[in-house]
């Protein structure tokens, strides 16, 4: 193939905004659209590469694999090898017991279905992973298992009718990804089966060529439109909107764009800018500078648990450039190279060796429970919970949703008022300060919770199949028991990306039955379990126990555009201060891990912003 200059100027269109994204530069909300550029990249070169081989009669599945390993392997093994040392002394026991799963997971390119299971990419945490970016890598190593066999198969035996049996498979695809979007967002973000279009998209513009438009000036619209299709991607989506779904066609399709018109001559402007000499070269460092900018970027964080000064960022940046450099310059270019070393049999011995021996510090790491000799002074303290009714009234999962039972679930009792705690385990977390509030309530409360499911009608999720079922359950709890009020409480962060349409029409079908609704809004997060905050906070001999929240603080303002005929209660304006807030009182830990409340933080929070209701259902309330 033909070595094409823009082609590596795309891909530094592609890695800047990722980096910049991920390194916090708000101006840029759809940075990690720039993954779904290098997607489209991939399949476009790596189906070229096939495609050359096949007709040249040379087609080897063994020498497709070897050109893989010289291309990902020595810059992916010496940057996790880096991250792993920097692990030993960085992560406290729990955080290297995840760490070392993952060094497993992406060094045997299963990172995607890992961290599917384990991380939200959008999570509170997900800045504290050193190996999450290694996803990608895995979606397109799992990509070339069956690709280069099929392909093969299309062309000896179906006459090379590529789009006869591609097409399929990318709009099969596509719908899927657009499906996942609302029923199943994680899996869909991670999984290769909702990506596999964008890089079918890349192979199909390769195998059949369009040829150039005759117009010239046409040709220049086109070029700007593939410009102005990344720039959408880049300026107007974020990550409270559905990705990839259809989401993913602005960077999918501005990427086929930008490459059509780079392959035909003249070039057009768009294809001479992407040809400057910085944004080659930054192309060229791009695999490096993906690698290493997300390891750095999360033990920055881990050190600061909180949002990094601007200083900071511009330091970070710069130690990014330098090792993708230094990894471009010493570690990926000598395996290019012909030399003894980089030939099938040795490379083959150095994948098997290198990823083997990750393998067992992975398992080191793991059965070692993070090596939790390395921090004597940390303990793991323990936080009193209270008695959420698990099994019983909170369901986890495990439990049938016919066997709840409102005498189990009625907390408080003796008051004429009933009312419904209804939603995830943001609302249980509430129960265990109840008690202590049962004057202040002056209500019965029943508990009707369920782990990740939000008290949304609508709500559909794979990973919790019974959700739907669980809600709808609910109008009748309601109705059997003559409930006039609601309280809904949820994480809501989680499900933003959904819309919160749902709850509106949640909140409308509860008024069509004459009840009367509150909606508890996003209490706070931080970025990590209070106890490390506390531990590093005492390191640093941090007076302050408030601590920068973990998310958007707005959030509840998002929240409250959807609640019309409800009373909204925003928890944040009783609990933080200027986006900052405590995590403990009177040496009492308010939370049991990152954000939901110990028996004594429910006590507050249910104190100060919880309503109160009178025998005749009036509302009395601290808002």
């Amino acid at each position: 193939m033909k070595y094409r200059r823009d082609i590596d100027g795309l891909r530094a269109v592609a890695v800047l905004p990722v980096v910049l994204f991920h390194f916090g530069i708000s101006a840029i909300p759809g940075g990690f659209t720039g993954v779904d550029i290098f997607f489209v990249i991939s399949g476009y070169l790596i189906t070229g590469s096939l495609l050359d081989d096949l007709e040249r009669g040379q087609f080897s599945i063994v020498s497709f694999y070897w050109r893989r390993a010289r291309r990902i392997l020595p810059a992916l093994i010496f940057v996790t090898l880096l991250a792993s040392i920097a692990a030993l002394f960085i992560l406290l026991p729990s955080d290297l017991h995840e760490f070392s799963l993952s060094v497993i997971a992406a060094s045997t390119f299963w990172s995607n279905i890992y961290f599917w299971k384990t991380s939200n990419y959008f999570s509170i945490d997900a800045e504290l992973r050193p190996l999450l970016h290694t996803w990608s890598l895995s979606v397109e190593e799992q990509y070339y298992i069956f690709a280069p066999i099929l392909m093969f198969l299309i062309y000896r035996y179906f006459a090379k009718r590529w789009l006869t049996i591609l097409l399929p498979i990318i709009l099969g695809s596509f719908v899927l990804a657009i499906m996942a979007t609302w029923l199943a967002p994680n899996a869909g973000f991670y999984l290769l089966p909702t990506r596999i279009w964008e890089l079918m998209l890349g192979a199909v513009l390769m195998l059949k060529r369009p040829p150039p438009l005759s117009n010239r000036f046409l040709m220049e619209l086109v070029g700007l439109a593939g410009f102005g299709l990344l720039a959408i991607g880049f300026f107007t989506i974020s990550e409270s909107d559905p990705f990839p779904g259809y989401n993913a066609l602005y960077p999918c399709l501005g990427t086929a764009l930008l490459i059509y018109v780079g392959q035909n001559t003249p070039s057009v402007t768009v294809t001479r800018i992407l040809e400057v000499r910085p944004l080659v070269w930054i192309g060229l460092i791009s695999y490096s500078l993906y690698l290493v900018h997300w390891p750095i970027n999360a033990f920055a964080h881990y050190l600061s648990l909180q949002k990094l000064d601007p200083s900071v960022t511009v330091a970070m940046t710069v130690a990014s450039f330098a090792l993708a450099a230094f990894s471009w310059k010493y570690i990926e270019q000598p395996f290019r190279q012909k030399r003894t070393f980089t030939a099938p049999a040795p490379i083959f011995a150095f994948s098997a060796g290198a990823i083997a021996l990750l393998c067992v510090g992975g398992t080191a790491g793991a059965l070692g429970n993070g090596f939790p000799q390395r921090f004597p002074d940390y303990a793991q303290q323990r936080i009193p919970v209270g008695d959420w009714r698990n099994g019983i009234c909170f369901n986890e999962g495990s439990s049938r949703i016919e066997s709840w039972n409102i005498k189990d679930c009625t907390l408080t009792s003796g008051f004429p008022t009933t009312v419904l705690l209804w939603g995830d385990s943001f609302a249980a977390h509430y129960v265990s300060g109840l008690e202590a509030n049962v004057n202040h309530l002056q209500a019965n409360i029943v508990e009707y919770t369920y782990a990740g499911c939000p008290p949304i009608l609508s709500y559909f999720s794979y990973a919790r199949p019974d959700c739907k079922r669980f809600n709808q359950q609910a109008l009748k709890v309601i109705r059997d028991a003559g409930m006039k009020t609601v309280v809904l409480s949820g994480r809501w962060t989680d499900y933003e990306a959904r819309s919160f349409d749902g709850l509106q029409q949640t909140i409308d079908t509860l008024r069509g039955m004459g009840v009367r609704v509150f909606v508890i809004g996003q209490s706070p997060q931080f970025i990590t379990d209070v106890r490390k905050i506390a531990f590093f906070a005492k390191r640093e001999n941090l007076d302050d126990t408030s601590w920068p929240m973990a998310m958007d603080p707005d959030i509840n303002e998002r929240v409250r555009s959807f609640t019309k005929g409800a009373t909204f209660i925003d928890p944040l304006k009783f609990l933080c201060n200027a986006g900052r807030c405590s995590y403990t009182d009177a040496g009492q830990f308010l939370y049991f891990d990152y954000g939901h409340f110990s028996s004594i933080g429910a006590t507050l929070a249910i104190s100060k912003y919880w309503p109160a209701f009178a025998a005749d259902n009036a509302l009395a309330t601290t808002e």
